[in-house]
């Protein structure tokens, strides 16, 4: 479970950007005062245009970003207090996030996974057979296709079998094909008991994925 209670993020901006911006105040509020409960074996989506705070609000969650103010608990742990035990029982996935460019898709699955855990060839056979990554493997992440890249990134994000999945905007920039792969898994995970947590600005793609909406 992820609660979430009265977060707020302020940035403090540069003068750069403030310049950017065309703004005199030197602060600018992120997310201001949100509250809400997400529950394993549901999709929560987060529903918001460009600029809305779904991005700040989930790196909070995965705790890339500490809160100014209120709370983010997530499995029974606080973000700020323990962020490593948040960390060990979530998969995070932003397309800010990138795979390095010059190792394969096989090798960094295998360098992430040995972090995590010891059946790491069965979980990558069953990650890599459903995203079509086969035959794929052994290329650098540089000569594959934007939708290759993004299932290489999901499959390394998931090596250890998350009970918590964060996934910002997962289908961003993707063919319909790849896009429709990444959300049936997303709902196989539910079937699963996982509980997911996406971000989106596409009202039709929330509406057909998420149980609930913030």
């Amino acid at each position: 479970m992820i609660e979430i209670k009265n977060l707020t993020k302020i940035y403090k901006l540069s003068s750069g950007q403030m310049k950017k911006l065309k703004t005199k105040n030197s602060t600018k509020v992120a997310v201001d005062n949100i509250s809400f409960k997400a529950e394993q074996g549901e999709i929560l989506g987060l529903l918001g245009p460009n600029g809305a705070g779904k991005t700040t609000t989930l790196r909070c969650i995965a705790t890339l970003l500490k809160p100014t103010d209120g709370t983010v608990i997530v499995d029974g742990h606080d973000t700020v207090k323990e962020p490593e035990a948040v960390r060990a029982s979530i998969g995070f996935l932003t397309n800010e996030i990138k795979l390095d460019p010059q190792f394969s898709a096989r090798y960094l699955f295998d360098f992430f996974g040995r972090l995590h855990q010891d059946k790491l060839k069965e979980r990558r056979e069953e990650l890599f057979s459903y995203f079509g990554i086969d035959g794929f493997e052994d290329k650098k992440i540089e000569e594959l296709s934007t939708g290759m890249k993004q299932k290489a990134a999901i499959a390394v994000s998931l090596v250890h079998d998350p009970d918590i999945v964060i996934f910002d905007e997962p289908t961003s920039g993707l063919d319909i094909i790849t896009a429709r792969s990444v959300t049936d898994y997303l709902l196989e995970l539910k079937k699963k008991g996982k509980l997911v947590i996406v971000s989106t600005h596409i009202m039709s793609e929330a509406e057909k994925l998420c149980d609930r909406l913030v």
